[in-house]
């Protein structure tokens, strides 16, 4: 019997893939299943010079591009470095989807030569290794989402941002895994498989740009791309410890995106934005500035206008908020411990706290759930019919053909999130004393990092989707041993989301050890349209928790 035609196209694919890793980059042998944590493996390979360990680990982006400019590195040895490292944790995660380490890399020489000639840096990310989620269209490379009839048909331009990233010096080496149909948040898809945990492989890396997260994880990347419109950016940044940030949808150029929706789809529901993960907050500044200084609403219409030193940043005296539930789900008690953990560092540190009620969050997610099915999913199904994709185990039992939204329903769809934007207008104000909030800290998560498979309800993510605001993750701690203990009010559970949150604590369907070696993160979400603001809000943030990181680590 003859092979599916989808599973003809991942085996094709995946050979490829293989095909495009040097051979002398290839590990002798992969670790067993047994092995949890497989950061140190680049460290251990042989595959990477101590020259190139130093260029992965010792420098973010920021610095590298310093580094680069002032000639103690060269753009060649950089990407060289990042692609050898990128190909060590594709072999024990599985994070990559395609690659052009060898294109990179004469592009990387290429801009060496053009500085040696002129003296001038030819932007801000002049010789930076840049890595992509799969959704952006490159020149000449697939853009398949993980979908096989979407796979095999080179993209025939770039994506703005795409050009943006190379105009401003950036070099492009490789694009990163994801979930099929976008819609998961565990990157698992019948083209390239799953993507793992580099830190612990038994819990997610997240999704949909979980590829980028384990990349980044794993220093094969010290700046990614991807896209956010359920939590993707932010769920990826804390399931790997690090910094996410996504910005109000009109900020970063999203023209020239595959997301495996009908064109124009997005116009008439909630929109995704792109934005940076890395593993360092001063890298998310540097993205979001290098996209201003390009002007991108000169050349796509639905990108805002606004310079990022024009944007209004934190007060002198800057007044936070804390949203501790979203009344839809109750947070894990390790969840509550480290956001109190952190609201009272802020507090020794002097800066004002003050408890939020949000009452009307808690209707957010039933609106975006709305928006997510403007189709029926009727395109997706589509495209998987045309060559007999199934869907993933974990998506079979969730996603069925339906009928698309009517235009009644959709209207109404539209009033609702209006009503709920208005409403949460009123989470800016401090009510007793009238002054204006700088920026909210809360759950990115009501759980730790889940198992695979395990991710529950995305309520305290797509609810900022919906509202527009920018929003970011950063991390806090590890999950510490001291955590496991601690348990939930006797209480009957909100709802069923509620009720299968509580599952990842019981002891009767979890064992909690699961958690040991996963990051604690907090999310940090701004008023619509100032990412300037929830940029310094969250860099405030990360400085007063690495401040009392170090003391008590005298």
């Amino acid at each position: 019997m003859s092979k599916p035609l989808w599973q003809a196209i991942a085996e094709r694919k995946q050979a490829e893939r293989q095909s495009r890793i040097p051979k002398e980059w290839l590990l002798p042998s992969l670790p067993s299943s047994s092995t949890l944590n497989v950061l140190s493996i680049p460290q251990t390979c042989g595959i990477l010079s101590s020259k190139e360990l130093e260029i992965t680990e010792k420098y973010d982006a920021t610095s590298l591009a310093q580094a680069i400019a002032s000639n103690r590195l060269t753009a060649e040895e950089v990407t060289t470095a990042f692609c050898k490292r990128a190909a060590v944790a594709q072999q024990v995660c599985n994070c990559l989807t395609e690659i052009f380490f060898a294109e990179a890399i004469l592009h990387a020489r290429a801009l060496d030569r053009e500085f040696e000639k002129t003296g001038k840096t030819r932007g801000v990310l002049h010789g930076v290794p840049i890595s992509l989620k799969d959704t952006f269209k490159v020149k000449g490379y697939d853009a398949s989402i993980g979908i096989a009839s979407l796979a095999e048909n080179p993209a025939k331009e770039n994506a703005l941002l795409v050009d943006i990233l190379l105009e401003q010096g950036a070099v492009l080496y490789c694009k990163t895994n994801i979930p099929q149909t976008l819609g998961a948040l565990d990157s698992d898809n019948n083209i390239f498989g799953r993507t793992l945990n580099p830190r612990n492989r038994l819990v997610t890396a997240g999704g949909s740009s979980g590829g980028e997260g384990a990349l980044i994880a794993m220093r094969g990347s010290v700046l990614g791309v991807g896209t956010d419109i359920g939590g993707s950016i932010r769920v990826p940044a804390m399931c790997n410890g690090l910094y996410g940030i996504k910005p109000s949808a009109q900020r970063v150029p999203y023209v020239g995106q595959e997301n495996g929706t009908k064109a124009g789809a997005s116009d008439i529901g909630i929109k995704a934005s792109a934005g940076p993960i890395s593993g360092s907050m001063r890298d998310c500044e540097l993205f979001l500035k290098a996209v201003s200084n390009s002007e991108p609403w000169e050349r796509d219409p639905a990108t805002a206008y606004g310079l990022w030193e024009e944007q209004g940043g934190v007060a002198k005296k800057p007044l936070l908020g804390v949203i501790r539930t979203d009344g839809l789900i109750t947070p894990l008690p390790p969840v509550s411990k480290v956001l109190d953990e952190t609201v009272q560092m802020l507090r020794k540190s002097g800066v004002e706290v003050v408890e939020i009620d949000a009452p009307a969050l808690k209707q957010c997610q039933s609106a975006v759930n709305v928006f997510f099915g403007i189709d029926g999913g009727n395109f997706m199904f589509d495209l998987l019919e045309k060559t007999g994709e199934p869907l993933t185990n974990w998506l079979s039992t969730r996603l069925r053909r339906k009928a698309p939204l009517s235009l009644d329903k959709l209207v109404g769809s539209h009033a609702k999130k209006i009503e709920l934007e208005t409403e949460m207008l009123k989470i800016w104000k401090d009510p007793v004393s009238g002054r204006t909030i700088d920026a909210i800290i809360c759950p990115v998560a009501p759980h730790p990092v889940p198992p695979i498979d395990r991710w529950n309800g995305a309520s305290y993510t797509s609810s900022f989707v919906l509202l527009d605001y920018p929003a970011g993750s950063l991390p806090v701690r590890d999950f510490a041993g001291s955590d496991l203990s601690g348990e939930l009010a006797e209480s009957k559970p909100l709802g069923s989301w509620d009720k299968v949150n509580r599952e990842l604590w019981d002891p009767k369907t979890i064992d909690r050890k699961v958690y040991l070696n996963t990051t604690l993160s907090v999310q940090v979400i701004a008023p619509k349209m100032q990412e300037r603001k929830l940029y310094q809000a969250m860099a405030l943030i990360d400085s007063i928790i690495q401040s009392f990181s170090a003391k008590a680590k005298l």
